[in-house]
């Protein structure tokens, strides 16, 4: 397949000037290096714009031990440094850059960022989706020494540990019950004195011995230096505040997902994902999503790279259609 295209041979033009590509890629999780790999392969030559730091959410995970071929688990950043890696290897090409605007109402879709402006043939929205911290001293030091917003990736580091599950909705009693797997007691905090989840998770967790709950309750402190030791907790009822022993956290608070530069371009849900059909289409001819822009349940290394594996076979199937008409 053949594009007649200007902007995409030869050497990056310098900062500024408008630059016309087939695929862009927004987005350097797994899920948008997914689809520069797929993308790159048909000799489409996509651009990733990695957004505010390579890897997304996966960079921050210190092992990564449920992704197939990795039987000794990956390193997250060195996990994202081989996507990257593959992705290049077919000629994708890797920015660091972050989209600032964008104007999806025709084709090519114009994209600014802050360094200069791309015209885009198809457009992967792989923005990922951030999730909800508490904001509470000593959490942010502490992420990935005893807090985690993931038990799938971090559970079995806490084989007969005593952790803290902080959240009241499905999210987090799904969670609570995977890691009593592993944690010798799993303890829930939550802020009120009855669960948002669904009646079977609670009574699968209320059933279960190594799982409690302390009610009406909030974290104002995760205490430690090299690692979490315990936690300040305070009942929100009573003002008592209690320090709470702890080997680690896991936050269940919800996630968001970061597509406030689309309000008003695609299609969103009420929280605020992406919405698309099986395909990876969204509303916008053109315009398709990968990972947790538009994905709240499932949020893996895996199926975010599925997603964007698709995503990029459906833009390439859409530049062919292109051509043929």
């Amino acid at each position: 397949m053949e594009f007649n295209l200007t902007g995409i041979a030869g050497s990056a033009p310098a900062p500024q000037e408008t630059q016309h590509v087939h695929v862009l890629v927004l987005g350097s999780g797994p899920a948008g290096l997914a689809a520069a790999l797929y993308a790159a392969r048909a000799d489409l030559a996509p651009l990733v714009l990695t957004g505010m730091g390579l890897g997304g959410q996966v960079s921050t995970t210190s092992v990564v031990e449920n992704y197939p071929g990795f039987p000794e688990g990956v390193g997250g950043p060195q996990l994202a440094e081989l996507f990257q890696k593959q992705a290049e290897k077919f000629g994708a090409r890797v920015e660091f850059d972050t989209a600032t605007e964008v104007d999806l109402s025709q084709r090519p879709f114009r994209v600014k960022t802050y360094q200069g402006e791309y015209l885009a043939e198809t457009l992967i929205i792989s923005t990922g989706a951030t999730p909800l911290h508490l904001g509470v001293p000593g959490e942010t030091e502490l992420t990935g020494r005893g807090v985690s917003y993931c038990a799938t990736c971090d559970g079995w580091f806490f084989k007969e540990k005593d952790v803290v599950v902080v959240g009241g909705g499905d999210s987090a009693l799904e969670e609570s019950l995977f890691l009593t797997r592993y944690a010798k007691s799993v303890t829930i905090v939550h802020r009120r004195d009855a669960l948002r989840a669904g009646a079977i998770l609670q009574k699968r967790a209320m059933e279960n011995p190594k799982i409690r709950f302390v009610w009406d309750t909030v974290v104002t402190e995760v205490l430690g230096d090299d690692a979490l030791k315990a936690l300040r907790l305070k009942n929100v009822k009573t003002g008592a505040e209690t320090e709470h022993p702890a080997d680690g956290l896991f936050i269940f608070i919800g996630h968001h997902p970061n597509t406030q530069l689309f309000v008003g371009q695609v299609h969103l849900d009420d929280k605020g994902y992406i919405q698309t059909d099986v395909r990876m289409h969204t509303n916008v001819p053109g315009v398709f999503v990968a990972g947790e822009a538009g994905d709240p349940n499932f949020r893996q290394v895996i199926t975010s790279a599925g997603m964007g594996a698709a995503a990029a076979m459906q833009a390439i199937r859409f530049l062919e259609d292109q051509e043929a008409a």
